[in-house]
């Protein structure tokens, strides 16, 4: 199995298109935000991590993200993948990260041993303003489908 992206977002929404392609809407995409508050700060971001399973594979993995500041691991998680193989598929990855003042987090994400794709998460000093933030609301809905519901 291959990772083909992953990404902090706020909200996705599987569909279904012409034909039968299913179809990932991403709402929120980022890799920074401002501190809800002032420091400490301990957040829950969303990740979501695509992934792709040639044909000949069996279909099982474990996926692993590693929550990195500066070379030392804040935060783990571990988790089974399941995708038919031929198809494509995502897992939902979360973990509580605490911020003591503005920095990045990097999280490292592989399947098994493979190679690993790292996205950073950049926490702002707090927005001076909230009525000058320029972030849009989250968008309605929460989070739909599960990992259950992988298929290409």
């Amino acid at each position: 199995m291959q990772i083909m992206s992953a990404l902090f977002i706020e909200h996705f929404d599987m569909r279904q298109a012409a034909g039968g392609a299913a179809r990932i809407d991403l709402a929120g995409v980022h890799f920074s935000m401002a501190a809800p508050s002032p420091f400490p700060v301990t957040i829950t971001p969303h990740m979501l991590v695509l992934v792709r399973c040639p044909a000949a594979h069996a279909g099982l993995a474990a996926l692993e993200v590693r929550f990195l500041r500066g070379g030392e691991q804040i935060a783990r998680n571990v988790q089974p993948l399941s995708v038919e193989p031929g198809k494509f598929g995502y897992n939902l990855v979360q973990a509580d990260l605490t911020f003591d003042e503005p920095s990045t987090i990097e999280a490292h994400c592989r399947i098994d041993q493979g190679e690993v794709v790292v996205v950073p998460l950049t926490m702002n000093p707090p927005a001076d303003d909230a009525s000058a933030s320029s972030e849009a609301p989250p968008a309605a809905g929460g989070w739909t489908g599960t990992p259950a519901e992988q298929s290409g």
